[in-house]
């Protein structure tokens, strides 16, 4: 008499499911903590074009196993890899495709999801971060730390950076500080925050929805979010937020440098420390890009990143950090070449188009501002325009956006931080003024 062992089959990368009219994506590579790699690209692109002309379809969620990651960010460790193996086209080929489909995700004309429940980095970011919805938990952890590892800000992040409030884009572009919780929604980078024991809830209620109508979505969304902490103090404002529009709006790391050492304090201090363990190279190129970024429709930032990624390939500190500290695992900052950033010289190299292929997105819409950004906290830039253009108090600024948002939870605490950092009581009965950078 035999026994078998009933072994169940491997799962795919990424799990398809249909519920109503629900079609949802999970990540399943827990153990790499949902690194994005070719063969999961490859299994979602097919089926979200799918999913975009079906009339059965009316949301579209993104979503992870594991307890840990949404999306730790992109496989380099393959992409090395393939290098070493004399690959090239094949590592050209994974930034194309995720390229592809962080631009198919930014362009999709059906309501797209992303539950952001834990780490979210690099790749992940940008399965997510161009979606017109992405909430945000108590467990999401957000950084785009490419300059550790001697590479550039991507999967859109020339579009998305430099369209956050003042310089934080840069700084986060540069320096890549990490955001947790609630600050990724305050920040901008979420549109929602919510529990996360809530998100069953919300998908269950998104599955009862009989259309596809961004605003009906968003009202749904907003039924589970959570109310704001007011004990809350957000990482990014106050003093450290002036602090980073003084420094991070100079157009040289050198001068972002000097303006850091002349705060002298201890977030200053702590920051250049953090500045010059990245790649000099990387630092520059980040630099450059963000700023180039600002000015550019969508499609031209994912071309742009498209020809810098391929000169990393050939001519970076790209491979000396992904193999230190992914490979490695060492702690130390990895010696790199050049070693500083006086010996930086040939920045242009990496945006000439010579030498690279150009990238060819799947479809060709494209834009110059998010066009569902209204789900959103109100902007800074926003919030000045009402500021300087009408003669208002504080609380009738608060009131104003809080009925232009549909009294969306979050909407005060952001006006009210903006205000208290820029806005200023005029004399008489002029209202407030604005505080110039």
């Amino acid at each position: 008499m035999s026994t078998t062992t009933n072994v169940d089959p491997p799962q795919a990368d990424v799990i398809h499911k249909r519920v109503f009219g629900n079609r949802i994506f999970i990540l399943n590579r827990p153990v790499v903590h949902n690194a994005l790699d070719l063969s999961m690209i490859r299994n979602m692109t097919p089926q979200l074009q799918a999913w975009n002309e079906s009339d059965l379809c009316k949301v579209i969620i993104l979503k992870a196993t594991g307890n840990k990651a949404f999306c730790a960010g992109g496989d380099v460790k393959s992409v090395i890899n393939d290098m070493e193996q004399g690959e090239y086209q094949r590592a050209v080929k994974f930034f194309e495709e995720e390229y592809q489909l962080n631009h198919l995700i930014a362009t999709l004309d059906k309501p797209f999801v992303s539950f952001l429940d834990g780490i979210t980095m690099g790749g992940g970011v940008g399965l997510s971060v161009h979606a017109p919805f992405r909430v945000a938990t108590e467990n999401t952890v957000f950084a785009m730390p490419e300059t550790k590892i001697g590479f550039f800000p991507d999967v859109g992040g020339s579009f998305f950076l430099p369209r956050l409030d003042g310089e934080v884009g840069t700084y986060l572009a540069l320096t890549g500080a990490s955001l947790k919780g609630l600050d990724v929604f305050l920040s901008g980078i979420a549109t929602h925050y919510v529990p996360s024991q809530r998100l069953p809830l919300l998908e269950n209620r998104l599955s009862e929805i009989e259309c596809d109508d961004h605003e009906v979505i968003n009202a749904v969304i907003e039924e589970f979010v959570a109310e704001c902490n007011r004990d809350h103090s957000y990482a990014l404002g106050g003093n450290v937020r002036k602090s980073i529009d003084r420094c991070f709006k100079e157009d040289s790391v050198e001068d972002i440098l000097k303006a850091l050492e002349q705060e002298n304090s201890d977030w200053s201090r702590e920051t250049i420390n953090t500045l010059l363990r990245m790649s000099p190279t990387s630092l520059k190129v980040a630099l450059k890009e963000v700023r180039k970024g600002k000015d550019m429709v969508i499609t031209d930032c994912f071309k742009m990143e498209y020809r810098l990624g391929q000169k990393f390939l050939k001519k970076s500190d790209f491979a000396r950090g992904v193999k230190h500290l992914l490979f490695n695992k060492d702690k130390t900052p990895p010696k790199w070449d050049p070693p500083s950033l006086e010996e930086v010289t040939d920045i242009e190299f990496y945006f000439e188009h010579s030498g690279t292929q150009e990238l060819e997105l799947l479809n060709i819409r494209s834009f110059e501002n998010y066009p569902f950004s209204r789900f959103s906290l109100p902007p800074e830039e926003e919030i000045r325009k009402v500021v300087t253009g009408e003669n208002m108090s504080k609380e009738d600024v608060v009131d104003f956006f809080l009925k232009d948002r549909k009294f969306k939870i979050g909407v005060r605490e952001k006006v009210l931080e903006v205000l208290n950092r820029k806005a200023i009581l005029l004399g008489g009965q002029e209202g407030l003024g604005w505080v110039k950078d």
